[in-house]
């Protein structure tokens, strides 16, 4: 049965940095695509990053050149670190990860709508940032 966790999330001032972990149990693919959306009310669910096990990323304008998505594989540890946070940027983060993988479409989930859909996903994490 396959579980990710999420911690590391809380609250911060704008300009702030946090780093998100995503540990996974249970996942044995070696081929993969993992990633994070966030999800906030009155909006819909937001690709924010992704990477495959070539480690290819990708990002949306949104959060390009402030989140870094990487994975340690020895930890089976999906991290997201988040720089110059800014008030719009609260959300309930969670990490997700594919069912198989074939081809390079990763790059492709945080850019459209209902990114990460049919994915493992944890139960998520709040990041909350004030301005």
């Amino acid at each position: 049965q396959v579980q990710l966790v999420e911690s590391g999330g809380g609250s911060v001032q704008a300009g702030g940095s946090l780093r998100l972990s995503c540990v996974a149990s249970g996942y044995t693919s070696s081929s993969y695509c993992m990633g994070w959306f966030r999800e906030a009310p009155g909006k819909e669910r937001e690709g924010v990053a992704s990477i495959d096990s070539d480690g290819i990323t990708s990002y949306p304008d949104s959060v390009e050149g402030r989140f870094t998505v990487s994975v340690d594989n020895a930890k089976n540890t999906l991290y997201l670190q988040m720089n110059s946070l800014k008030p719009e940027d609260t959300a309930m983060y969670y990490c997700a990860a594919s069912r198989g993988y074939q081809g390079s479409w990763c790059r492709n989930i945080p850019l459209g709508r209902n990114p990460f859909f049919h994915f493992y996903s944890g139960q998520g994490i709040q990041v909350n940032v004030s301005s």
